[in-house]
């Protein structure tokens, strides 16, 4: 059997790589190597600049995401040159054109004729022995035709298949979908006068060229299909296709021509057309799907971005109108000390609140966004101020989102952390933990229900998690992680760990107390040099070493001690003084592994070390005056925070439990092609309010200036 991952001399994938991205060759083939080997996005990103010639993580995952594909390519050849085999093809032409053939439509369209498939009609008329009379018709030369219309139509089903499957006739329809493709939606009968059918009502009868159809409005339409509101119809300009693949068939004026014409009219129509809608229904679903992941990563990765609080003592507030606000302290590290619950409106319970302030050392109050959030923040802000006029520190309070909290709190992760806890301590604790280090709570719960994204249930899953996951990655090894007091959770996804051995550093930690250096994480069972290469230069700690709380990787330690040496001081000489750093002329350490690039960052960490990329957090202040959406009035400037970013906008909360939305159109004076280019997630933000449309529940806002 020929096996096409067995010779890749001839389509070498550095080179089709390189091609599609416009990536230079050499750097690719380092890119590819290194993945081989075993090394994470992260690390090549961070470390190996100097062979990938200073490719960024988004190129890299690029490159990766294309490897990957190639190599499947790779195997469904093998599929399909196993089944030609079976079948007895030597066919070496069509051999040599799979070998060289990297796009898998133009491999699918190649292997069509010989892939199994149920029986067809083309396949009974060969069977009654048709096949003679249907190729003597192809030729369309003048010939007495079959007075058996049966006959006739057996041999127009055989040419017909023929058409249907020919690589240029498929090519031919394609590229009239491309440019004259209508997507047309018509509502089902009976169907549409539900409340849930009024979410679609838009795509109740529509229209527009595909190629012009928004990733959101794709998504809608499909999952409204799929709901049973609607049915959706793509089809090319009829007349056009017909005339291209008329151009390829015909070629006379006689009887014979007229039975190819009647042929390929029945294969447009019931195998042709309907094959390349599904083809290109599929190709406007992926292509909906890759923008609207994208818009989710970038939300996420914005979201556990978030400036930290930092270790303060925290008092968490969950609230609650019926059953109270759930009520948590935690220290400095986000460890539970009481849980209580509190009520509004209740003199007792606000004494309660400023007594566990006082008592505790309160340094910052986190508030849940959820239901009777701004009267829960009301009673804290008139606590904080009696402390005040007390001559007492108040706390800063702060409103934290509680988007998957819940989720949280009934998973298995927080039941393992909180046995004796119920959900709504749990979910407290999150919201508290938020607000001291949001990457670190964030990481416990599944990307998808933190609450960045729209239509995540819509999107391909696959690859949904996989964007998400590389994000979560990315973010987490960009800001570092302490070894010596991170969780499971978030050493789990550290360059080249996973949960087996962030476990194994967790127990490591238990039995033998915290790590004194870097090195010493070789002594974690089945840690061996390979990962402790991947991890380390991401993993910080205080100890003897100043490096080892930096983002200096230990295979660089050497020079930067040959850079204090040359200097005449200590490594920690060389971080304090910045005269020292500047007096370092770099060139001096360019070997041929270590290059101009990796000693740039050496010098900029050492003038920075393990700083904290996330900046700082800062409090926010709805306006006092609005509670509900009865209080907004068109024309009001509010300050708000963004809570969500889509294709067509952003969403705002103004504190009146309904988010606002800010038009695309909106969002400045000038043109606006991309949300993110203007806000970003959690952003402060002051808005003006165009219009309030109460029975619908929709705040229109504007960024614009009027």
């Amino acid at each position: 059997m020929h096996s096409p991952l067995q010779n890749m001399s001839e389509n070498n994938f550095a080179y089709i790589i390189s091609k599609s991205l416009s990536i230079n060759e050499r750097n690719v083939a380092a890119v590819l190597a290194l993945l081989d080997e075993g090394a994470t996005i992260p690390f090549i990103a961070r470390y190996r600049k100097e062979r990938t010639g200073s490719l960024d993580e988004v190129q890299i995952a690029a490159i990766d995401a294309q490897y990957t594909k190639l190599q499947e390519l790779a195997k469904r050849k093998e599929t399909i040159f196993d089944r030609l085999d079976e079948l007895g093809i030597d066919d070496a032409a069509l051999r040599k054109r799979i070998e060289e053939c990297w796009d898998s439509t133009e491999l699918e369209d190649l292997y069509l004729p010989y892939k199994p498939h149920r029986k067809t009609r083309a396949d009974i008329a060969i069977e009654r022995g048709l096949l003679p009379l249907a190729e003597e018709i192809l030729k369309q030369r003048p010939m007495l035709l079959p007075k058996n219309e049966e006959d006739l139509q057996g041999a127009r089903d055989i040419i017909a298949q023929r058409i249907s499957e020919d690589e240029k006739s498929r090519n031919a329809i394609r590229r009239e979908f491309n440019y004259t493709a209508i997507l047309t939606t018509k509502a089902v009968k009976g169907k549409c006068d539900t409340p849930e059918a009024q979410n679609y009502k838009d795509y109740f009868d529509f229209k527009s060229p595909l190629k012009h159809i928004k990733s959101h409005q794709m998504l809608a339409i499909r999952r409204a299909e799929a709901e049973g509101y609607i049915r959706v119809d793509i089809s090319p300009d009829g007349e056009k296709a017909l005339d291209k693949l008329a151009d390829l068939w015909l070629h006379a004026s006689n009887d014979t021509a007229y039975q190819v014409e009647l042929a390929m009219e029945d294969g447009f129509k019931r195998l042709l057309k309907p094959a390349i809608e599904t083809e290109f229904a599929a190709l406007s679903k992926e292509k909906a799907d890759a923008e609207a992941i994208q818009i989710f990563a970038d939300n996420l990765r914005q979201l556990l971005l978030s400036a930290p609080l930092g270790q303060k003592r925290v008092l968490a507030l969950d609230p609650g109108f019926r059953t109270g606000c759930k009520t948590v302290v935690l220290n400095e590290q986000g460890d539970l000390i009481l849980h209580d619950v509190i009520f509004l409106h209740n003199l007792q319970s606000t004494q309660r609140l400023q007594e566990l302030i006082t008592k505790y050392r309160i340094e910052a109050i986190a508030i849940g966004n959820g239901t009777a959030s701004r009267e829960t923040e009301q009673m804290a802000r008139e606590v904080t101020k009696g402390l005040s006029t007390k001559g007492l520190n108040a706390p800063q309070i702060f409103v934290v989102s509680e988007a998957g909290a819940s989720v949280y709190s009934a998973s298995k992760i927080a039941r393992d952390e909180f046995p004796n806890e119920d959900v709504t301590v749990r979910g407290a604790v999150s919201i508290g933990r938020r607000l001291i280090d949001p990457l670190a709570e964030l990481v416990k719960i599944e990307p998808k229900s933190i609450g960045v994204g729209q239509y995540q249930h819509d999107v391909n899953q696959t690859e949904l998690r996989k964007s998400l996951q590389q994000t979560v990655e990315s973010v987490v090894n960009y800001v570092g992680v302490d070894v010596n007091t991170a969780s499971q959770h978030l050493l789990t996804y550290v360059s080249g760990l996973g949960p087996t051995l962030a476990q194994s550093i967790v127990d490591y930690r238990a039995q033998n107390g915290a790590f004194a250096s870097r090195k010493e994480l070789l002594k974690v069972p089945k840690l061996g040099a390979k990962t402790f290469e991947q991890a380390a230069g991401f993993l910080r700690l205080k100890g003897k070493n100043p490096l080892d709380n930096s983002a200096v990787h230990p295979e660089s330690y050497a020079i930067v001690e040959r850079m204090a040496k040359d200097q005449g001081c200590t490594v920690a000489d060389l971080i304090a003084h910045r005269e020292l750093r500047d007096k370092i002329d770099l060139s001096r350490y360019v070997t041929a592994e270590v290059g101009m690039p990796t000693l740039t960052d050496i010098l900029k960490e050492l003038a920075q070390p393990g700083r904290d990329p996330r900046g700082e957090t800062e409090e926010f202040h709805f306006d006092e005056h609005v509670h509900t959406i009865d209080d907004l009035q068109a024309g009001m400037i509010l300050p708000g925070i963004v809570t969500n970013i889509s294709a067509f906008g952003a969403f705002v909360d103004l504190g009146v439990h309904k988010d606002g939305l800010i038009h695309i159109s909106e969002m400045a004076d000038k043109r606006v092609s991309n949300p993110q280019e203007v806000v970003k997630l959690h952003q402060h933000v002051k808005v003006r309010v165009v219009d309030v449309d109460r029975a619908r529940g929709r705040i229109q806002l504007s960024l614009r200036k009027i």
